[in-house]
């Protein structure tokens, strides 16, 4: 049997277009399997969003190419492809240099991958087109592969934000039809998850045709899923707080299924470095959003996107930011180091921050998020909260899931408790776990 390795990279939207990738491979004879060695086709799904991704991109086709000469050598042909956003962003350059690759596929046109594969028998491809058709019509149907699903419901952004390659990698923003995107759902469902997270690169901007026709909102859309019986839990990411509108925030207080918790990222605690960065918003509306969600669910748990050093950030800019953490207080969150990338606006920009600088701020923001972010594990002590089993835990009789605020959770169980509910006290934490005992005799804390 043939067999396929799909190697993913980035964000949750790069996880979902790997395993619809082993979907299409997989309507066409290719087993999965986790050993690269023994793969037929090797699928790299990349990311463009940190720096130097396409150089990793490189380094790892390097890699294969030894790999595919080795096999060559036992008569065994291995097909390499280069798919996701670098290979949107770079797909000339990726053939130009790298001669082992045998097919460059863009995001919006995976679902081609067995045609691009037989093409590439003759001759090396590249599709990087942002087609006519819509790809999830043609792709089969979604294999589940556990409790927990992403389900993509939108790509594309219209933001430009002045760092960001996305624009120009996924296109303007798309949004699936509410039908489609419930179909997917149920089947999901039916195959044993029990919690989806709707997924887009500007998932809050969602407006698919609704079931009469006009656009449909991220709420109208959530509350045509929560009538699907077995699904226990809804989340979605990312947002853009220009798109955080009164219903989707009435939603976290009014739809059971939405879990306590929000992505929301802001980048920066500077109005001006806001501006810099075409954010379209500021930093104090930022704040006065987030009271908005916490008046409405006040147990919210905030995770957010920071970029020190964007070009021409200051010291007292970037200690702006860090009020801005200290007055909210996130539960979790990620923060980089600003890095160019080809083809931005801000990559054009001659006011770069020494990278010494950079570090600095960095390594002070990451101490006080890791700080918030143990204190709000720690306040979960002693509480008893709903855990969705997920897996079987590290140790024998231990299972592992997740709180509503997305808390990972170990705690002795069977395994039969796996894609249920469990109420759990929480016992103790460690660095990115909680510890748990079953707590059948205990309300659930709100």
């Amino acid at each position: 049997m043939k067999k396929a390795f799909v190697k993913s990279y980035g964000c949750q939207m790069n996880a979902y277009d790997a395993a619809r990738m082993a979907d299409v491979l997989g309507a066409e004879g290719y087993a999965a399997t986790d050993s690269v060695e023994e793969a037929d086709v090797v699928v790299l799904n990349t990311c463009h969003i940190r720096e130097k991704a396409a150089e990793k991109v490189f380094s790892e086709v390097g890699r294969l190419r030894v790999l595919k000469a080795e096999r060559a050598k036992e008569c065994l042909d291995t097909r390499i492809v280069v798919a996701g956003c670098v290979a949107q962003a770079e797909g000339s350059e990726i053939l130009h240099r790298s001669p082992a690759v045998d097919v460059v596929v863009g995001p919006q046109s995976y679902h081609r991958l067995p045609e691009l594969l037989a093409a590439s028998r003759t001759k090396r491809v590249v599709d990087t087109e942002f087609p006519v058709e819509d790809k999830f019509a043609r792709l089969p149907p979604r294999r589940s592969r556990g409790v927990t699903g992403f389900l993509t419901v939108q790509e594309g952004c219209d933001k430009f934000c002045a760092f960001c390659v996305v624009p120009y990698t996924r296109g303007a923003e798309v949004s699936r039809p509410v039908a489609a995107i419930v179909a997917e759902a149920e089947a999901l469902v039916r195959e044993g998850v029990r919690e989806i997270t709707l997924i887009g690169q500007n998932v809050n901007a969602y407006h698919g045709e609704g079931p009469h026709g006009s656009p449909a909102s991220l709420p109208t859309l959530m509350e045509a899923l929560a009538h699907i019986p077995g699904l226990l839990r809804l989340r979605y990411t990312t947002s853009h707080p220009n798109d955080m509108g009164e219903d989707l925030i009435q939603a976290h207080g009014s739809q059971p299924l939405l879990m306590p918790y929000l992505h929301l990222p802001v980048q920066s605690g500077s109005t001006r470095v806001l501006q810099a960065m075409n954010r379209k918003h500021t930093a104090d509306a930022y704040s006065r959003l987030i009271e908005r969600v916490r008046r409405v669910r006040p147990d919210i748990a905030l995770s957010s996107d920071f970029i020190v050093g964007f070009p021409g950030e200051s010291d007292a800019e970037f200690e702006e930011t860090m009020r801005l953490v200290a007055e909210i207080g996130f539960a979790s969150a990620y923060s980089f180091k600003y890095s160019p990338r080809p083809g931005t606006p801000a990559a054009e920009r001659a006011d770069a921050v020494p990278e010494a600088v950079k570090s600095e701020r960095l390594a002070r923001l990451q101490t006080l998020l890791d700080a918030q972010r143990h204190a709000f594990s720690a306040a979960m002590v002693g509480r008893v909260v709903e855990v969705l089993v997920e897996k079987a835990g590290r140790h024998p009789g231990q299972v592992a899931g997740k709180t509503p605020h997305l808390l990972a959770v170990q705690f002795d169980a069977p395994t039969s408790t796996i894609g249920t509910l469990v109420p759990v006290r929480i016992v103790g934490t460690s660095a990115n776990s909680l510890f748990g005992e079953v707590a059948d005799d205990a309300a659930v804390a709100a």
